[in-house]
């Protein structure tokens, strides 16, 4: 959630950032009419019931399993969801925890989702739920389904939850990941200064650490002066050039970037901290090349900044703190998750609901398409009702559009309106994406499950 009297962009960051998108502030976010640009078309809309019965999501990405999970913080739930006709989307199944009553204060619920493929060719869905002390899944992290049956959801079931009483308060964010030795491992935050690493399919086979293998720490020095330590969102990818997996994590004091080959010995490659205007990271997406990365740091007014990695991955300097370029869809709204398929990031903008630009000059990204999901009144100065404790005047904008993903078979664009729900579109010319067909490596947050990373060595699974 945006970090609370967080000090203003400074006007050197305004002068990079893009203003080529939907721009003013008003009491209705856009005039009839311009709900969209010209070049996107929404597929399909679901209302899910209301405010927060959609937040994060996941596409499968084979065409033959056309399925969307979809995280709920109301009822701690998710939906899944069929795109067989991305036309005709509709929910084939739903999910809430037991004991609704006993789950109160302001835990938040499902707040993340992610899917993977293990080589018994079995589909599961991890479910990252965050419940408050006291009641009876404090110290519950995430509940993993089997879904191989879909679309017969009679067979989807619960095989397990993973449990951290060592870090109570749950996993706010998980990322599934095929690593270059041909595990799968799922990623996910805890309320310390760390990530959980776990090998699912030791989960699945009932080991008695429920599968943890490693943890990933923030530096030493990281968490120094901070209101909330640990990490946030994260992203792990294979780099076919120096035959890395890398961890990239954002969380207290900046972002950090881990050489993962050996999660059992995460090493750190190098850092983004001191930047103006950035106390915490959230989000932290590279490119393909892992040379460019798209950072968030979730506070209204924030653009999104765009960092060279290179000086800190040669070496050249201990930590990288000056960005390079800089976008927004609204000066003073806040953009929030992002997808990169190179040369397009893919932003779910709460307010300004899915926004597309163009970082092919990472110096100048400019905006190519939008199309706002979130149909309600600007929120700007009238408290989010999840966060009850906001005092009078903190503005609150982080309404909207929370997750999108991208399906890199035929280009689809999904996301979660936490008010209005889910919704597909397309934008024209953008009929699908392979990374070589851009000249970079095809290395995005869709996974190849059965082949492993693109240029990783073969034959190294263990």
């Amino acid at each position: 959630m945006p970090l609370r009297n967080a000090p203003a962009v400074l006007v050197l960051a305004f002068l990079v950032i893009a203003l080529s998108g939907p721009a003013s502030a008003r009491a209705q976010l856009f005039s009839p009419g311009a709900q969209g640009s010209s070049n996107v078309h929404v597929m399909s809309h679901i209302p899910t019931g209301g405010p927060f019965h959609a937040n994060s999501i996941d596409v499968e990405q084979e065409m033959a399993r056309p399925y969307v999970y979809v995280s709920k913080r109301k009822d701690a739930g998710m939906h899944i969801i069929s795109i067989k006709d991305p036309a005709r989307a509709q929910i084939l199944y739903t999910w809430n925890i037991e004991n609704q009553a006993l789950h109160q204060g302001r835990s938040l619920g499902a707040v993340d989702i992610k899917y993977f493929k293990t080589r018994n060719n079995r589909y599961y869905v991890a479910l990252a739920l965050q419940f408050d002390q006291g009641g009876p899944d404090a110290d519950l992290g995430a509940v993993i389904f089997d879904v191989t049956s879909l679309p017969d959801t009679t067979k989807v079931k619960e095989v397990g939850r993973i449990r951290a009483p060592d870090t109570p308060n749950g996993f706010h964010t998980v990322y599934s990941y095929k690593h270059s030795d041909g595990r799968v491992l799922l990623f996910t935050t805890t309320s310390g200064p760390h990530y959980n690493v776990y090998d699912m399919e030791k989960f699945l086979g009932h080991d008695p650490q429920q599968g943890l293998i490693s943890q990933i720490p923030l530096p030493q020095d990281a968490t120094q002066g901070m209101t909330r330590m640990g990490y946030h969102d994260t992203y792990v990818g294979y780099d076919p050039v120096t035959h890395q997996d890398r961890f990239y994590g954002a969380g207290a004091g900046g972002y950090y970037v881990f050489d993962v080959s050996h999660p059992e010995q995460p090493q750190l490659l190098t850092s983004v901290t001191g930047v103006a205007g950035m106390q915490r990271g959230h989000t932290f997406t590279p490119d393909p090349t892992g040379r460019y990365a798209v950072v968030e740091s979730e506070y209204q007014y924030a653009p999104l900044r765009i960092i060279d990695l290179k000086p800190g991955l040669d070496g050249t300097v201990k930590t990288i703190s000056r960005p390079i370029g800089a976008w927004t869809a609204r000066w003073n709204g806040l953009a929030h998750n992002t997808e990169v398929r190179w040369p397009y990031v893919f932003v779910s903008a709460y307010e300004d609901g899915i926004q597309i630009f163009n970082m092919m000059d990472p110096t100048n990204p400019y905006t190519v398409g939008f199309y706002h999901t979130y149909d309600g009144p600007t929120q700007i100065n009238k408290p989010n009702p999840m966060e009850p404790k906001a005092k009078p005047g903190e503005g609150d904008v982080d309404n909207g559009s929370f997750g999108i993903d991208v399906r890199n078979a035929d280009g689809l664009v999904v996301t979660a309106d936490m008010y209005t729900g889910f919704w597909a579109v397309k934008m024209d010319g953008f009929d699908g994406w392979n990374g070589h067909q851009w000249g970079v490596p095809n290395v995005s947050s869709a996974q190849d499950w059965d082949n492993g990373p693109d240029g990783a060595p073969k034959g190294k699974v263990s």
